[in-house]
């Protein structure tokens, strides 16, 4: 694993910055297994749905990648990688046959494990992480909208420091951006010390700048049985966030400089299939330069 600068990038010619070829575009799904029928919401008192609900939760996608929020207590990011620009969710569901891979379909090779995935949401109570519980239920909400599309997750009655708070984390991608936005918000009022980060297995390479940590390298066979290399990082304010690296649990980890009742982050990922940032050096480069358009990417 590698922390730091990679410093050798534009040394290595790296540097040349070129248009994406197409604008990304949006779009959002939320379905019920037992029916597929496609909805607007769903509002439950049952913290865990992840079997019911069709990709385990609500999804939303760019024409790079498409993120689900899983619906139970994990407050999970997961992520769909893409070789193709496209829009994907509503044709293949999150799962394309292997066939339907090899022809150019997107698949999803990122493990979540037991982490919150890539900018997935919990607390910190002073001493360690404090799942999202819902202990009444949960919301989750999908729709297009202006500049592109989001969904939201509101969690009802998560015990935290000897009281119920309500967390509602909200994704949001962009019709001219490849990143995304995710916000977090403790809707009941109070001040809360937010946890997020990205995950990494063995052997990946973590890059951090003092505003992003990104990560590059292969993660465990899970759903697909071959995976490639994939690309996944954070952008964050070190107003609002302190970054702590740790190799033993396998999470590079934000938490809130102090207590807040709102906090955001933006999220990017790439895949090695990709026609953009297909390497870690171009990945590690985007994500080092500053870059938050999405209408550029490393030559």
């Amino acid at each position: 694993m590698k922390l730091g600068i990679c410093s050798s990038l534009m040394a290595m010619g790296m540097a040349t910055l070129v248009s994406v070829g197409a604008e990304a575009q949006t779009d959002v799904s939320l379905f019920m297994k037992k029916d597929s029928v496609q909805v607007d919401a769903i509002d439950t008192t049952l913290a865990d749905l992840y079997k019911s609900v069709g990709h385990h939760g609500p999804a939303i996608e760019n024409s790079h990648m498409a993120l689900r929020l899983y619906f139970n207590n994990s407050g999970a990011i997961d992520v769909y990688s893409k070789a193709n620009p496209g829009l994907e969710l509503r044709k293949y569901a999150w799962y394309p046959s292997q066939k339907q891979i090899d022809a150019g379909a997107g698949c999803d090779e990122y493990r979540v494990g037991k982490t919150t995935g890539l900018g997935g949401v919990s607390l910190w109570d002073g001493e360690k992480e404090v799942k999202l519980v819902a202990t009444a239920g949960r919301k989750v909400e999908v729709k297009k909208t202006g500049r592109g599309a989001e969904m939201k997750m509101l969690v009802r009655g998560v015990e935290y420091k000897n009281e119920k708070v309500d967390i509602l984390i909200t994704v949001k991608v962009f019709n001219n951006s490849r990143e995304a936005e995710v916000g977090m918000e403790c809707v009941s009022g109070q001040k809360v010390t937010f946890l997020t980060g990205v995950n990494f297995h063995e052997k990946m390479s973590v890059v951090t700048d003092g505003k992003s940590v990104s990560t590059w390298g292969v993660h465990p066979a899970d759903v697909v049985q071959n995976p490639l290399p994939i690309g996944a990082g954070v952008r964050y304010s070190p107003k609002e966030w302190v970054l702590s690296v740790m190799p033993s649990n396998g999470f590079a980890q934000l938490k809130s400089v102090k207590p807040t009742k709102k906090a955001k982050t933006r999220v990017v990922a790439a895949c090695s299939r990709e026609q953009d940032l297909n390497t870690s050096e171009k990945f590690f480069l985007y994500m080092t330069n500053g870059l938050t358009d999405g209408k550029s990417a490393v030559r």
